[in-house]
């Protein structure tokens, strides 16, 4: 296994410009040249810097709730945590609460970060910060969703069969899945 040299100089960018957008997406071409002078042509989602939440909203001690979602790039519906952009002039912690209220029905008295993931970092900027929800109270918002989600509530102790099913494939919900179960079993 080789060090990482933490003073490994970043690439320079030469040029940066939009080539292609929609109304979700723009993609931005990045022109670098590295220190060893090699250069070369990225192409990447340019983000607006503000991030994402994921919420493992938890019920009770022992129970986690899950949305059941569908997710066009897959063409199914697909089981996962509520998620959704911070907004710009949020916290994460507001979006946090208000898209779980938005996706799942309740708001949450309790919010930590368990942590902070990057989503594909060769194509985007943009990461998403990981919050446990406790203390969980009835309240709705209205979101943004086309129809309501269907909410989940699952076992910990069931998590095994949590990971076979194939409508739960989303890595940043398996990632945010397998965390909870190390922590909660470093307290047993």
């Amino acid at each position: 296994m080789s060090d990482i040299d933490p003073n490994k100089p970043l690439p320079t960018i030469t040029d940066r410009k939009i080539v292609a957008q929609s109304r979700f997406f723009r993609v931005e071409q990045v022109d670098l040249t590295f220190a060893n002078g090699a250069t070369r042509k990225f192409e990447r989602m340019a983000g607006k810097g503000h991030g994402a939440v994921m919420i493992v909203p938890f019920i009770d001690d022992d129970h986690i709730l899950l949305i059941r979602e569908y997710g066009a790039g897959t063409h199914k519906y697909e089981l996962g945590f509520p998620k959704g952009l911070i907004d710009p002039g949020e916290t994460p912690f507001a979006a946090a609460n208000r898209e779980l209220k938005e996706e799942a029905g309740y708001g949450a008295r309790e919010l930590t970060e368990l942590t902070q993931v990057s989503m594909a970092p060769t194509f985007f900027s943009s990461h998403m910060h990981v919050v446990i929800a406790r203390d969980l109270y009835p309240e709705t918002l209205l979101g943004d969703e086309p129809e309501p989600l269907e909410v989940v509530k699952w076992s910990l102790d069931d998590i095994d069969s949590l990971l076979v099913r194939d409508d739960f494939t989303e890595a940043r919900s398996l990632a945010a899945l397998l965390l909870v179960d190390k922590q909660r079993r470093s307290i047993k």
